[in-house]
């Protein structure tokens, strides 16, 4: 296979039937030796990481694809940490889509003087450009448009499913006695449907239990429990 991306936490891969391979690592981000999802470099690397975000991706993405929602998912290999996905394009040079259900971390610092913390959020969504050197500035849906990044159909296509998706995640979550209070996705397009890209695992979420905050590495225990 041909290496066409070296991630931070993963490698992209072609395949000669045009498909692309994920390889999840066991390098994850962070500061000072100090895990940390929402940070822009690696930080150390933690033995078997990779694998159990496969494997939550793999239980989401499987839980879509009996619902009939569409992602780049195809299979997965757990032995060797790889999962091929279909050959999806990503919006401009990246785009991170992020929903909330409950006012936290950056949100809460942006609106504190309108929002208690924690208070209830119906769905909020909210898309930033991946940027590491600009902080993933958040943009506008006519944003995206003025910049030919995404049109409105594709952004009302990809702000639906994130609020579905969003919701079948806290729905599981709920199930195993935690709340999901925020999460991030990425989305790309294939052919002229926008469709879930990347991973669904606990480093992209905020998970709550008895209103104390659950550390992702903690969650991935948990949720496989």
């Amino acid at each position: 296979m041909e290496l066409v991306y070296k991630g931070k936490t993963k490698n992209v891969y072609k395949k000669d039937n045009g498909n692309y391979v994920l390889k999840f690592k066991d390098d994850v981000t962070g500061e000072n030796g100090v895990f940390d999802p929402g940070a822009n470099t690696v930080g150390l690397s933690i033995e078997g990481v990779g694998n159990i975000n496969l494997r939550m991706s793999v239980f989401f993405f499987e839980k879509l694809k009996k619902m009939g929602i569409e992602t780049h998912y195809i299979s997965a290999d757990l032995s060797d940490n790889t999962m091929e996905v279909l050959p999806a394009k990503v919006f401009g040079k990246g785009l991170e889509v992020i929903c909330r259900r409950r006012a936290v971390g950056s949100f809460y610092r942006r609106y504190s003087a309108y929002v208690e913390e924690g208070a209830l959020l119906p769905y909020y969504v909210e898309m930033t450009f991946k940027d590491d050197d600009k902080g993933d500035p958040l943009v506008t849906q006519q944003g995206l448009e003025v910049l030919n990044v995404m049109s409105k159909s594709q952004y009302e296509a990809t702000e639906a499913l994130t609020k579905a998706i969003t919701e079948v995640v806290n729905e599981v979550m709920e199930e195993k006695g935690m709340e999901l209070y925020d999460i991030k996705f990425e989305f790309g397009y294939y052919g002229d449907k926008v469709i879930l890209i990347d991973e669904i695992a606990s480093g992209n979420m905020r998970v709550y239990k008895d209103g104390k905050y659950i550390q992702p590495l903690v969650l991935s225990e948990l949720f496989f429990k």
